[in-house]
């Protein structure tokens, strides 16, 4: 039982209108405020658009001029599925094209506060074989295939309805697109597979703009027909099955010359951004739907998803500003995309290990104490077992400085290869006297750094993992590193293994 719920989707019990608080929440007074301003009535018919990139919801009002305008815009707290239609039960796919909400539809007893019905699916999905049930637009911030509002939202949403029924509409119409059909989204997502569908719902969307009436919607052929009319001498109008051929019909003039200037200047405008290189989207696989900014913003971790993503420092940004609603704490924000995640710049670590063995090299050359050039007992030992200074590798070249005197904060200088062949040639040509050239470096190794009071031999491991700290975080900090060592292993290596020191 609980599968079935789930493929379901938004499982609510189709209501209609009834007399509860929730369902008859005034208009409120800054919404009654804006239709005064825009010469609407309250009680004037609606229309809604879903826009699933953008993810926003706008309600369009009739003025008393007859044309609808735009009254308000909502941004959609989450949706799930795809940019593209829904195509059968249970793909979690919200759905898109033209869909027609009537008293019915609407669910004032919901599970997610208020709703109402979508209309999924309509002829022409049924045409196709498309299956689903249950697609809402409701509240909860929750989604399945739905287009989920916050409680807030979609009690005003459901006012605005409520009203318009009240007022005589018999059904408003829903137009749900991927993205607003403009050139530059057009151009973007030129190569997805969707886009027959899109350019055939761009018709209806043209329709719209030119003449800012709801378009009449029929179906034949499979396929969308927009504002068609009985022909001239015709005695009745046509009638349309979605399944079936298309009957004879025709579109007032008026609405073919508008569609066809706009479609002309959309297509010149498409032609002009792939000439000039726009890029195609990518496609995301393994997202889940997509969340407006300003929701994503408020949660920890938020993500975008399929929607348009705030640049920058946006979501900072935005997330002072105040929600538009309550959101859950149970919101499922989309899935990150790990895609793009792969093609990020690499860890700050990795190329700070990189740059690890020519600093190393760069120690050998300046390691000459100027006193005690023999060193203590613990440098000579590692010099007899071939390990240069107590904490070099043994990959490292055997260097000549001693531990006990290394300046606590040196600055290294760029090592030559004739310091390294005199480094070489010195250790083992015999009889030669090495405090000379010790005596012949102090100047430079007092002009290089300020003395510092010589290391206790018990101190020299807590100094040795301290120098690896900034190495491993982000390469800078104090040279506190003993002279002479030249660390090859894994950064994080050597100081795990004197962990227990700390």
């Amino acid at each position: 039982m609980t599968a079935g719920v789930l493929l379901a989707g938004c499982d609510t019990d189709q209501v209609s209108l009834a007399t509860n608080a929730k369902a008859n929440q005034p208009v409120p007074p800054k919404l009654l405020a804006a239709m005064a301003e825009k010469d609407m009535d309250l009680q004037s018919p609606i229309l809604v658009r879903l826009f699933k990139q953008e993810a926003e919801l706008e309600v369009w009002k009739q003025t008393r001029s007859g044309q609808f305008a735009l009254l308000k815009t909502y941004p959609i707290c989450r949706w799930s599925g795809d940019l593209g239609p829904k195509v059968r039960e249970g793909d979690r796919q919200a759905p898109e094209g033209f869909y027609s909400i009537n008293p019915s539809q609407m669910n004032p007893q919901s599970a997610y506060y208020l709703s109402f019905n979508t209309g999924y699916p309509n002829a022409f999905d049924k045409a196709l074989g498309r299956t689903g049930s249950q697609l809402m637009v409701h509240g909860d911030c929750s989604s399945r295939g739905c287009y989920a509002m916050t409680d807030e939202q979609i009690a005003e949403i459901y006012s605005l309805g409520r009203e318009s029924f009240f007022g005589g509409q018999k059904a408003f119409q829903l137009q749900a697109y991927p993205f607003k059909m403009t050139p530059v989204n057009m151009a973007k997502h030129r190569n997805n597979p969707n886009m027959p569908f899109w350019k055939m719902i761009k018709e209806g969307y043209d329709h719209f703009e030119v003449t800012r009436q709801e378009p009449k919607v029929d179906f034949c052929e499979k396929k969308y027909v927009f504002d068609a009319t009985k022909p001239p001498d015709a005695k009745r109008d046509p009638v349309f099955d979605a399944s079936a051929k298309c009957p004879a019909y025709v579109i007032p003039e008026d609405i073919v010359a508008a569609v066809r200037g706009k479609q002309a200047k959309d297509e010149a405008d498409y032609a002009r951004l792939i000439a000039k290189g726009t890029p195609v989207a990518r496609m995301n696989t393994g997202i889940d739907g997509g969340m407006h900014k300003i929701f994503a913003a408020k949660i920890p971790e938020g993500s975008t998803g399929l929607s348009e993503g705030a640049e920058g420092n946006t979501l900072q940004m935005l997330a002072m500003a105040k929600a538009p609603g309550t959101i859950p704490s149970h919101v499922n924000p989309p899935k990150p995309n790990l895609d793009s995640a792969a093609s990020a710049p690499a860890p700050q670590e990795e190329p700070v290990v990189a740059v690890s063995a020519p600093a190393a090299n760069t120690r050998v050359a300046t390691a000459q104490p100027a006193e005690k050039p023999q060193g203590g007992f613990f440098s000579n030992l590692g010099r007899k077992m071939g390990m240069g200074s107590s904490d070099t590798t043994a990959a490292t070249p055997p260097p000549q400085a001693t531990a006990s005197v290394a300046p606590a904060t040196t600055t290294p200088t760029p090592t030559t290869a004739a310091s390294r062949l005199k480094a070489a040639v010195t250790r083992f040509v015999p009889g030669h006297d090495k405090s000379k050239d010790s005596a012949k470096e102090a100047p430079k190794a007092a002009v290089a750094a300020k003395p510092a009071e010589p290391a206790k031999p018990d101190t020299r491991l807590a100094q040795t993992r301290a120098a690896l700290k900034p190495s491993v975080s982000d390469g800078a900090g104090e040279a506190t590193q003993i002279m002479g060592a030249a660390p090859v292993v894994q950064s994080n290596s050597f100081d795990s293994r004197f962990g227990a020191m700390k």
